[in-house]
């Protein structure tokens, strides 16, 4: 199938682009990477009357550092930016490590941080690890922009905090306190690579080996990606041994409140892979904390 005809329209910066969204309104659909995008339009699953591509838009492209070991990551920064991106490698190298498992060659070249987490795929891999790094996304309207923190963003399928006027212009990555080791394990769709379950685990350990901060994502095992609190929990203030990562691993899939059931796998096995992957990230996350 094919599209419904639309209009076409590539500024060149964020303030054109919010021009031509406040002009369009609802009939109008950013456009970053377009590989969830696309495909649902020639379903006519969605029917834009209009495209804003951001594509064109130089300012959204980059990643740098500040002072106090941030990260900052403009919306539009391509898996292959990255997965490539020597201040990725060096401050979270497991983002750049799951930059370079997302789809082929082809995906990593176009698809973009910002259309990942905007679009909130129930099967993406970045809205785990934003949800374990801690993300913090800065939007733009006409008159002014926000902040949001992660644990605020993702709503339902397909459904984030942001507003129909809002652009998502850049992420902050928290600087990783001293001790912390990140991992993201997944079961990929051998097809599309995306996750049938994926976990991402951010642990911090102290000098005396005691777990003092965990954060665990999950993503592909319900309708949107969430915290694994009740794992959570169970790691934090512990000398975490196998007996313990076996305890928290079982309770990931805990906090997920309708466990998808589809083709790919039926909502016993994703229970499964949860508990197998969070088990996992949280192994190798632990070995990378020292």
């Amino acid at each position: 199938m094919i599209p419904q005809a639309f209009d076409y329209y590539a500024p060149t910066s964020v303030t054109d682009a919010l021009r031509l969204l406040r002009q369009h309104g609802d009939d109008a659909k950013l456009l970053a990477g377009g590989h969830s995008l696309l495909p649902i339009m020639k379903l006519r699953l969605s029917t834009p009357q209009c495209l804003i591509d951001l594509g064109r838009i130089s300012d959204l492209r980059f990643i740098s550092e500040s002072d106090d070991g941030s990260l900052a990551i403009g919306a539009m920064s391509t898996y292959h930016d990255i997965k490539n991106s020597a201040l990725v490698q060096a401050r979270v190298p497991a983002l750049a490590e799951a930059a370079g498992e997302v789809g082929d060659v082809q995906v990593q070249n176009k698809g973009t941080i910002g259309g990942s987490l905007a679009h909130a795929d129930p099967a993406g891999d970045f809205p785990a690890l934003a949800l374990a790094l801690n993300f913090e996304l800065v939007t733009a309207t006409t008159r002014s922009g926000r902040t949001i923190a992660i644990d605020r963003f993702f709503r339902d399928l397909l459904t984030t905090a942001l507003r129909p006027n809002e652009i998502l212009t850049e992420v902050h990555i928290p600087a990783l306190p001293a001790g912390t080791g990140v991992s993201y394990q997944k079961l990929p769709n051998k097809a599309s690579h995306y996750a049938v379950v994926g976990v991402a685990a951010a642990i911090t350990v102290g000098d005396d080996g005691v777990c003092t901060e965990a954060r665990i994502g999950v993503t592909g095992a319900g309708p949107t990606a969430v915290r694994a609190r009740n794992t959570e929990r169970i790691l934090k203030g512990k000398h975490v041994d196998a007996a313990v990562i076996r305890r928290a691993a079982k309770r990931a899939g805990a906090n997920v409140e309708d466990l998808n059931d589809d083709l790919h796998a039926s909502a016993e096995y994703r229970e499964h892979l949860t508990t197998v992957f969070a088990a996992r990230a949280i192994e190798e996350a632990l070995s990378r904390a020292g």
